[in-house]
């Protein structure tokens, strides 16, 4: 049986996050998988997201490359892939959602930093939710895998880093870990912490065998998300936070998604946020209807400020 060529980036997380995808689709179908590593416009660049047009760059190269022929599948972070429809694409499979909530990573938690104190993330909704919470803090605008943002605060260039707890667990540096975010202090990013398989959408085969991997909640909870931010038509240069979670209760015959989001302004001192629920199968409809709400509270407003350049 010939091997399935699976594409991903050639960063540790993005290795390990594919083999471990791979390994559990081998474990459940008896595939054989075996990893190839692209280099993307965003592994390269040393530019900030927002400069070169988004999460995209992370994307792009695996589609060329699905495309083409010359891998069989790709495994990206869900929260790189961008909202509107790749023509030829298909997002065969969401996998399981590990826990998709910031952390703090250095000596202090959050409210025992000195005045002052130097923390650094490349992300916009970082920045307006760490300045939310503490407005006293300098905000250092940082690009590169997470070894070379901890090695930041190791050296003393920094007091502290913010990543994703998901990523610091897949690479085990989880140790770096002081504090984790509570998401109603501060809301992840749409699709943080889950895993999307993507192929080519005439390899009807192939979506059926990576369906096998796809896991119901956690797709209708991303789907939730990732709909607040397409219809805000906003990307990785936005502020935007959503997280869902989809509940089994035993008051309730049905299973329910609970979706909050918000906007911030860039310097946390305004946001709107809200939250709705309802039925997993509305995940879609729920996150268009939030979004419209978000709107009317003036949500786009606080989209169009700018964000600090990096350094």
């Amino acid at each position: 049986m010939t091997a399935l060529r699976l594409g991903t980036r050639k960063s540790l997380m993005a290795t390990t996050q594919s083999r471990r995808v791979g390994d559990e689709l081998t474990r459940l179908t008896g595939h054989a998988v075996e990893l190839v590593g692209v280099t993307t416009e965003g592994d390269i660049s040393r530019a900030h997201l927002a400069q070169m047009g988004g999460t995209g760059v992370f994307v792009s190269a695996l589609r060329d490359k699905l495309i083409s022929g010359e891998v069989d599948f790709a495994v990206h972070s869900l929260k790189d892939l961008p909202t509107a429809p790749a023509e030829g694409i298909t997002l065969a499979a969401v996998y399981r959602r590990d826990d998709p909530r910031d952390a703090l990573c250095g000596p202090l938690k959050l409210a025992d930093l000195p005045r002052g104190a130097r923390v650094g993330t490349g992300s916009p909704r970082r920045v307006a939710q760490l300045r939310a919470l503490r407005g006293d803090l300098e905000i250092v605008p940082i690009r590169g895998n997470a070894d070379t943002r901890l090695r930041k605060v190791a050296d003393g260039e920094l007091d502290a880093v913010v990543l994703a707890y998901a990523g610091l667990g897949r690479i085990g540096r989880r140790d770096a870990v002081v504090e984790v975010f509570d998401p109603a202090d501060m809301l992840p990013a749409p699709g943080q912490g889950a895993l999307a398989l993507e192929c080519r959408s005439d390899r009807l085969d192939l979506i059926e065998l990576l369906a096998t991997v796809d896991h119901a909640p956690t797709r209708a909870a991303v789907t939730a998300e990732r709909t607040v931010l397409a219809v805000l038509e906003a990307g990785c240069s936005a502020p935007v936070g959503a997280y869902a979670t989809v509940e089994d209760s035993a008051e309730e015959e049905q299973p329910s998604l609970h979706l909050s989001a918000c906007v911030a302004g860039i310097d946390g001192a305004r946001q709107v946020r809200l939250s709705g629920s309802g039925h997993p199968e509305r995940a879609e409809e729920i996150g268009r209807e939030l979004a419209a709400r978000l709107l009317a509270q003036g949500a786009d407003q606080l989209m169009g400020e700018r964000h600090i350049e990096p350094r």
